[in-house]
């Protein structure tokens, strides 16, 4: 029996890096949608350039023959992004390419699309029950709070009305993603945590959720063939969210550092960081935003290969010490 053929969409982006490996270790045939040719890919995975994603994209040669689809391709969150030119950007490419990329799966006859969502389709952190944060599950209302959250929660929609009956779905939200080669957004925090540097963190007592990409990439695998994923959106993570203190040590101990943490209240260091205009700064280090993952490991039997131990060593050591550092997309 011939292998089912996967089409990976943003392969050569950061998650797409860690998938193609592990789609081809489980016998998968892999092919890769690219917007333009000449990307560097793993032996044994076929390419196919498709231009850029929106409504008019042709995706009919890179879905001959195709089996599987699983879309991560997406314009990505950008801090700062609000204004009515950037929602009309990300509706192009995440909910109208979504919509053109489903149709034509639905027509090549393709059997599950898996598409790379965000816990920002969602929204920004854990819903509030008296003084804490109840983690976010897959019962949460929905509550975007920004362009990028809302595009993304469009393209669920589109993908769920245009499926329907003829092809089966999954959705996966992951919340902050790790590991080498990601990008910069967390570099100042592994900065600070191996300066040496006193902190004013140690009482900010804040809950974060992260997932290792590793750790997606094996999801995905999981949910491309599990019966317990068909038609539903999960949320996924590496196990129990860190606090900032936390994380921040973990971070320095694995690049050979020990963490200096001092205690200032939190209601004091907020004023302080929205005196001097880092109110967004404030909210993501020391916001919370805790998601609860237990329905995809009961649906599909998972459980992360990696611990978020090995994820932050994997990630710190990929460089050499002397430009070392961590990103994490912060979601």
């Amino acid at each position: 029996m011939t292998a089912p053929l996967v089409l990976v969409t943003g392969a050569t982006g950061f998650v797409g890096r860690a998938l193609l490996p592990g789609l081809l270790a489980r016998g998968y045939r892999v092919r890769a949608a690219l917007r333009r040719s000449g990307a560097l890919l793993p032996a044994g995975v076929d390419a196919v350039s498709v231009g850029e994603l929106g409504s008019t994209t042709d995706w009919r040669e890179a879905l001959d023959g195709v089996e599987r689809v699983v879309h991560l391709a997406a314009r990505v969150h950008v801090m700062g992004e609000t204004g009515p030119e950037a929602a009309a950007q990300y509706h192009r490419t995440n909910v109208e390419g979504t919509r053109q990329l489903a149709e034509a799966a639905v027509a090549a006859g393709v059997r599950r699309f898996l598409l790379m969502s965000s816990v920002k389709a969602l929204g920004d952190g854990g819903v509030l029950d008296g003084g804490g944060a109840v983690p976010l599950t897959e019962a949460t209302p929905p509550a975007p709070s920004d362009p990028y959250g809302r595009s993304k929660l469009e393209a669920e929609a589109a993908l769920c009305q245009v499926a329907g009956s003829a092809m089966a779905w999954v959705v996966l939200r992951p919340p902050l993603v790790y590991g080498p080669g990601v990008g910069a957004n967390f570099l100042k925090l592994l900065r600070l945590s191996r300066s040496g540097l006193p902190l004013p963190l140690a009482a900010v007592d804040n809950r974060r959720s992260l997932v290792f990409v590793g750790n997606l990439a094996d999801a995905v695998c999981r949910a491309l063939d599990h019966p317990g994923a068909v038609n539903r959106a999960f949320l996924i993570q590496d196990g129990p969210a860190l606090a900032v203190p936390e994380l921040i040590r973990r971070l320095a101990y694995h690049a050979g550092r020990r963490a200096r943490l001092f205690s200032v209240p939190p209601a004091l260091l907020r004023r302080v960081m929205v005196a001097l205009g880092a109110r967004g700064i404030y909210e993501r280090v020391c916001g919370s935003l805790e998601v609860d993952d237990s329905a995809f490991r009961t649906a599909v039997a998972w459980s992360p290969p990696f611990s978020v131990d090995d994820g932050l060593r994997a990630t710190v050591q990929s460089l050499p010490m002397s430009r070392q550092h961590i990103a994490i997309n912060l979601e």
